[in-house]
């Protein structure tokens, strides 16, 4: 769904991104900035800035940013569509029908058919549950201890005794056989026709963050295979940026959010009173669901099964959850398997305090690895520490890795002085001591090329946002075309039209884009470090040498595409030129 450009500025104008992001992030006025702890992020030092006069944010720890639509596209896991829509209504703005293409039009309907004949389907398999022919489902719900008010809640179904019942209660609601199986629901076969793969099995509605039901999960009574059956990517379905119980779980306000690995565990968790608890969807746990849980805790306990499969996938979990900056604890469940079994058992009460004594994820791993080892075999226990101080090796920050080697040393009865020189022992081995090498110029030097051509992209970007009287001085020397990564492309027509008009505004561009992944990107080159020199003469000369590094790489990108590129040659004989004529001329930033 699109809107108007103009629709589009006009209420990210109205809505100041200062007063936004305060709603949702305490803020503290330094500077031209105010300045807060990422929401995205878990960190205890604030390196998040608002800036009212640019419009834009940008976290100097994971690197997010962009205007206020990016803010609420992160925080609330919101499409571009319904950011627009939240801030018009804060704002007041009316939106009136959208200005779309054929194609966007055939897209968004596309999408809204979808979530229709899901919720029908949700609907059917409902009342199947609640029908007779739903008995053998109840009974193993009610098996599981779950009350009607629980099975009302997730929307609990039944799917009959055949595939075909679906498929004809659909097609009753005059919903197509092309939707049908676009949603998901159904597929053809020369042997039953048109029919859906879910039958005898309780079913389990997937719902997105706003509650809208977008996928099914089916659990088989009886011995069948598969055990559980989920249904296949779609349109609106991505089980990799999804998870189950995420639409209470996020406004659950408990401090933290309980992953657990199946449907089951999540709602025995929320009938107990935790209302935190979600789960992946028939996959194992995904880079894309850690951050998708960043935008609402920093906090995560893992509440996996306590057998070697989910210790296994417990230990990938921490892993993913360390590298999207989350803290992690495990929840131990033994001697029970899973937290449905566990609550059963012991209760709501006997979990709280599990909660409260769940493991650092650290020492789980180590805990794990020590059962790797034979602690009487002194080559082996050696082996094992050695473990010890690799892995302390993965923390960046020196009060940390000294913290940690403290807790280990007094934990397992090793020398911290032992563990600290075999650490430094391990880190000269693998590289990890070396020092941090600083560029002398200000443009910092990658060592992949295409890098090194973006770095300076981004750098004259940031600077000419910065300094927008410098464009007049660089004009007749750079162009859009200049820019070979297409985003980059796209960014700079647009900037250096609104510089030429003298109404540039970075936030403004950054809505160009629709795409939250584009919108990061664009963001990210009006954030770029610009070098910290202390004289005139040193900034004039940086300046000069990221134009210089900008045309060179566009030289030799149309250069390498003649022939192949109508204009190329052209390009290339232009740039040739205008390369002499810079590297001769002086450009002064006064």
């Amino acid at each position: 769904m699109y809107y108007p450009e103009e629709l589009i500025e006009e209420i990210r104008s109205r809505n100041d991104i200062v007063d936004v992001v305060s709603g949702y992030v305490r803020l503290q006025k330094k500077g031209s900035s105010h300045w807060g702890l990422c929401p995205f992020h878990n960190e205890k030092s604030p390196s998040f800035s608002v800036n009212g006069e640019r419009q834009m944010f940008h976290c100097f720890g994971c690197g997010a940013g962009g205007n206020v639509y990016t803010f609420i596209m992160n925080y609330e896991n919101y499409s571009f569509p319904e950011a627009v829509k939240l801030l018009a209504q804060r704002a007041g703005v009316s939106l009136p029908e959208p200005d779309e293409s054929e194609d966007a039009k055939k897209r968004a309907g596309r999408r809204a058919r979808l979530l229709e004949v899901n919720r029908a389907a949700a609907k059917f398999f409902y009342y199947q549950l609640r029908t007779p022919h739903g008995e053998v489902g109840r009974r193993y719900l009610q098996k599981r201890e779950l009350t009607e008010e629980t099975m009302r809640r997730f929307g609990l179904g039944f799917a009959g005794k055949n595939g075909a019942e679906l498929v004809q209660y659909l097609r009753s609601k005059g919903f197509e056989d092309e939707l049908i199986k676009d949603a998901g629901l159904a597929s053809n076969s020369e042997r039953h026709g048109m029919t859906s793969q879910f039958w005898n099995r309780v079913m389990f509605p997937i719902q997105d963050i706003n509650h809208r039901v977008i996928g099914f999960g089916g659990r088989v009574l009886g011995d069948g295979e598969p055990k559980y059956l989920n249904s296949p990517e779609t349109m609106i379905f991505d089980k990799r940026r999804n998870l189950y119980g995420l639409n209470y779980a996020r406004t659950a306000r408990s401090g933290n959010i309980i992953l657990c690995e199946g449907y089951m565990d999540v709602i025995a968790m929320h009938q107990a009173g935790f209302g935190q608890a979600v789960a992946s969807l028939g996959t194992a746990f995904t880079a894309e669901q850690a951050n998708l849980l960043r935008r609402y805790t920093d906090n995560v306990l893992l509440a996996y099964d306590s057998d070697g499969a989910g210790v296994k996938a417990a230990l990938r979990g921490i892993g993913i959850l360390r590298e999207a900056g989350l803290a992690g604890k495990v929840i131990d469940m033994r001697p029970y398997k899973d937290p449905d079994e566990f609550m059963k058992a012991l209760g709501r009460e006997a979990f709280e305090e599990r909660i409260g004594k769940a493991e650092n994820s650290f020492f789980f791993e180590i805990r794990v690895l020590e059962g790797q080892f034979d602690m009487n075999d002194p080559e082996q226990k050696t082996r094992f520490h050695r473990e010890i101080a690799k892995r302390l090796c993965s923390f960046s920050e020196e009060m940390e890795r000294e913290n940690y080697l403290q807790a280990v040393s007094e934990k397992y009865f090793v020398s911290a002085e032992s563990l600290r020189k075999l650490v430094v022992s391990y880190a000269s081995q693998t590289g990890l001591a070396k020092p941090a090498e600083r560029p002398r110029s200000g443009v910092q030097r990658k060592n992949a090329p295409e890098e090194n051509v973006k770095n300076a992209q981004r750098l004259l970007i940031t600077w000419l946002s910065e300094e927008p009287g410098l464009y007049g001085r660089v004009s007749k020397y750079i162009s859009p075309r200049d820019f070979t990564v297409e985003l980059y492309r796209a960014v700079a027509e647009r900037m250096f039209r609104d510089l030429e008009q003298g109404k540039f505004q970075p936030a403004g561009i950054i809505s160009m884009f629709s795409d939250e992944e584009q919108q990061r990107e664009a963001a990210s080159l009006f954030s770029a470090r610009l070098p910290r020199l202390d004289t005139g003469q040193e900034r004039e000369k940086a300046f000069k040498d990221v134009l210089l590094s900008v045309k060179r790489n566009s030289y030799g990108y149309y250069v390498s595409r003649m022939g192949t590129e109508m204009d190329a040659l052209t390009q290339a004989i232009e740039g040739k030129k205008a390369l002499e004529e810079l590297a001769r001329t002086h450009i002064s930033l006064d």
